[in-house]
């Protein structure tokens, strides 16, 4: 690290896409202005939700950022954290308009990363009946498969954070570059944790500090969409082919389509007889990935740089 930032507040980041009542309900609920800049970024739905949401940023006094297209979470994020970045802040945190944040949770989890530079750190996160949600997880850089740690075995096992509310020094966000667009929705956070840590940095959940997330509050319905469907299917690929080379991307593509069923499963099979959305989403998706992890080699938005004076971890098996 270069420890040359100036010191400034801190760049609350949130992607907006839609209705922005569920922003105002959640993540708003409570002033989070004091601790720095909220940065409100709405990828484009529609002309009345652009209204809206400028509206509720002018009312509020916060940061817009409006994207004339909803080109996707990663890049979303992206931009606000540009435009924090821009007004001096030292450091971001992530979070989504369904989570519900006190103001000293944030301050915690900004003091951390200033105290730890190369670290990206996250709360533990429960539902709002009190179910947890979150507190670490990794995935199998050998199988493509995530879960809560400790349920996955075997090797090559990578720890990774949810990029529903996470926080990161500005020294680290600019030296691995962010969030990289090409995943649109899903997998983007697990890329960005492996990143990181190739990079030299390391991963960290605050198990103390803890923050209320309204699981599905940004989906319409209590179902898997058949985005959440596709994407998934989609981005494992994208993951295997940015991270794992030829081999690895090939091994994936051969289980493809048992992830797509699992995938699919994940709401249960009785739906599939009356709704066949999701299975035309995970073929969509499936084919998409197939086609990313088969094309030759390029080096994507994902690949990793190492911040200046941060040195390898260790903590990613090599592929």
């Amino acid at each position: 690290m270069n420890g040359t930032s100036t010191p400034g507040g801190l760049g609350i980041v949130v992607v907006n896409y839609g209705d922005p009542a569920v922003l105002e309900r959640h993540l708003l609920r409570h002033d989070l202005r004091p601790l720095g800049r909220v940065v409100v970024v709405d990828n484009f739905s529609t002309a009345a939700h652009r209204d809206a949401v400028d509206g509720l940023c002018r009312r509020r006094g916060l940061d817009a950022v409006l994207r004339p297209a909803n080109d996707g979470f990663g890049a979303g994020v992206n931009a606000g954290a540009a435009h924090a970045l821009a007004a001096g802040c030292d450091a971001l945190l992530v979070v989504n308009p369904d989570l519900r944040l006190e103001p000293a949770v944030a301050a915690a989890l900004h003091a951390e990363v200033r105290a730890h530079p190369h670290r990206l750190v996250a709360p533990r996160i429960v539902r709002e009946d009190g179910r947890l949600w979150f507190d670490g997880a990794e995935v199998s850089l050998r199988t493509g498969r995530t879960a809560r740690t400790g349920r996955l075995t075997g090797p090559g096992l990578v720890p990774w954070l949810t990029g529903a509310c996470l926080a990161a020094h500005r020294d680290l966000w600019e030296a691995v570059g962010g969030f990289a667009p090409d995943y649109f929705l899903y997998w983007e956070d697990v890329d960005l944790s492996v990143r990181v840590q190739r990079a030299g940095g390391e991963v960290a959940v605050r198990r103390d500090l803890l923050a209320v997330h309204a699981v599905g509050g940004t989906q319409a319905g209590r179902h898997k969409s058949p985005v959440y469907v596709e994407f998934h299917c989609r981005n494992r690929l994208l993951f295997a082919r940015s991270h794992l080379g030829v081999r690895g991307a090939l091994r994936q593509s051969l289980d493809a389509p048992r992830y797509a069923a699992e995938v699919l499963r994940r709401d249960g099979w009785r739906r599939l007889l009356t709704d066949r959305a999701p299975v035309r989403a995970a073929a969509r998706g499936t084919l998409a990935g197939w086609a990313v992890a088969l094309s030759p080699r390029r080096r994507s938005a994902s690949a990793a740089v190492r911040p200046a004076g941060l040195s390898p971890s260790g903590a990613v098996p090599s592929t």
